[in-house]
């Protein structure tokens, strides 16, 4: 089935940056999708809205918005009419007047689950060995080292903010529970997926699948690109 245009804008979480997608990127060019990823400054929630806006700007046409973890809060941010749905992959998705912290936080950590605390400058970086402990498990050694090298400090501020209104609330929302994540503990996401009535999707994959199992993740984000190119044509 054809996209009929539709746009895949990937905003990447904390610890990452945009290229933690390029394993999906292909895929979904491939597919039809006209793809753009977002590159957060991890600096505070409002800038990484305001990043994200210029990244949407740079879009025509109808969006499917994907968020990875922290991002999960971010694409909720957002009130770019272009945007028609979101895809949530082992994302966070706190509601009104909820902070990332206080969802995160919500179920007892699995035990690899790194401590994560802020340095001096209120930044917080997660440990090297927490790459393969609990980030990517299921990456090779080569992919966690890189994931490691390249990672980006996210601020503490970020995830202390309460959030507004989610746009979840009023765009359909799919989900990608990750049943082996060490970082976000998998009942927690079926909380969230739950609440938002999001259209769930329960695999075997760790915290970063994009990394370790794109296959599966090109596969949600496509499938609400063709439910939004279908309401499209009905439109």
């Amino acid at each position: 089935m054809s996209l009929n245009g539709v746009s895949v804008a990937l905003v990447h979480g904390a610890w990452a940056d945009g290229s933690s997608w390029s394993k999906v990127i292909g895929p979904l060019r491939d597919a039809g999708a006209n793809v753009v990823a977002a590159q957060l400054p991890l600096t505070s929630l409002a800038e990484d809205v305001a990043a994200l806006e210029r990244t949407l700007d740079r879009v025509e046409g109808q969006v499917v918005l994907v968020g990875h973890a922290y991002a999960g809060a971010v694409i909720a941010e957002t009130r770019n009419p272009k945007v028609q749905a979101l895809v949530y992959v082992a994302a966070l998705a706190p509601d009104e007047g909820e902070t990332v912290a206080a969802v995160f936080g919500r179920a007892e950590p699995h035990p690899k689950t790194p401590a994560l605390d802020p340095d001096p400058e209120g930044l917080i970086w997660l440990p090297q060995e927490a790459f393969a402990a609990a980030f990517a498990q299921r990456a090779t050694a080569e992919e966690q080292a890189l994931l490691a090298v390249v990672q980006r400090p996210i601020a503490l501020s970020n995830i202390t903010v309460e959030v507004q209104r989610p746009l979840w609330k009023d765009r359909p929302s799919w989900f990608l529970v990750a049943e082996e994540d060490r970082m976000i503990a998998p009942e927690t996401q079926r909380f969230m997926a739950e609440r938002m009535s999001a259209r769930q999707v329960s695999k075997p994959v760790d915290h970063t699948p994009m990394v370790t199992a794109p296959d599966v993740v090109v596969d949600i984000i496509l499938d609400a690109a063709r439910s939004v190119s279908r309401t499209g044509e009905s439109s």
